[in-house]
């Protein structure tokens, strides 16, 4: 008989391999274009073994969106009264840059349901994102009335990180339009790291 704990871990991945091949789907299709069956497709599973996972369409549709936004919000734990303002922001531009390279389907089907008016993750939008803003924004605040780092808007910042990053998978294709180049590989997303970095903590007085 399996261990319980190794059933959760194997549950786990096999709820990751499907979300992965959703966020695929939904960038595609869109969440009306998307079916069950290309989610299977995609995942490669039965879509019986699909539906022992996540019942309906809509309940993969919000589990994409929730897990993208739990990862884009993890790494605000390093802004902290007690850390370095510079290595703090520095360290989230670059996880949120990682995340733009790692889950750039994810980002697409996130931008989509907040342009369509965020029907479905409104609810969080409104309660624990804005929370969790507010706890970030008082940290900076208090940064700031330190001497830390320059007086800025610390909720506007958060948009300006949020727009700077997530537009190197969002608008992917217009990037590599102008930039000339097939893909953003790893090198010419380092590249974009080290310009979104300076320019906003140029912009917060850290230099």
């Amino acid at each position: 008989m399996m261990e319980p704990a190794l059933k959760g871990r194997i549950r786990l991945a096999n709820e990751a391999d499907i979300l992965h091949a959703a966020e695929r789907v939904f960038a595609r299709a869109g969440y009306a274009g998307a079916t069950m069956a290309d989610i299977a497709e995609r995942a490669g599973i039965p879509k019986s073994n699909l539906h022992y996972y996540f019942g309906t369409k809509r309940e993969i549709y919000r589990a994409v969106l929730t897990n993208i936004l739990a990862l884009w919000l993890a790494p605000t734990d390093n802004i902290r009264e007690d850390n370095d303002p510079h290595a703090a922001l520095a360290e989230y531009i670059d996880a949120k840059m990682r995340l733009a390279a790692s889950h750039p389907d994810a980002s697409r089907v996130f931008a989509s349901e907040v342009l369509h008016g965020a029907d479905e993750i409104g609810d969080i939008l409104r309660s624990e994102l804005r929370a969790l803003v507010e706890r970030k924004a008082g940290v900076i605040e208090r940064w700031i009335a330190d001497g830390r780092m320059a007086p800025v808007d610390p909720r506007h910042l958060f948009f300006t990180i949020w727009a700077a990053t997530q537009t190197y998978a969002d608008f992917e294709a217009q990037v590599c339009a102008v930039l000339d180049v097939p893909a953003l590989d790893e090198t010419r997303m380092m590249q974009a790291t080290r310009h979104v970095k300076a320019l906003v903590l140029r912009g917060c007085g850290l230099e």
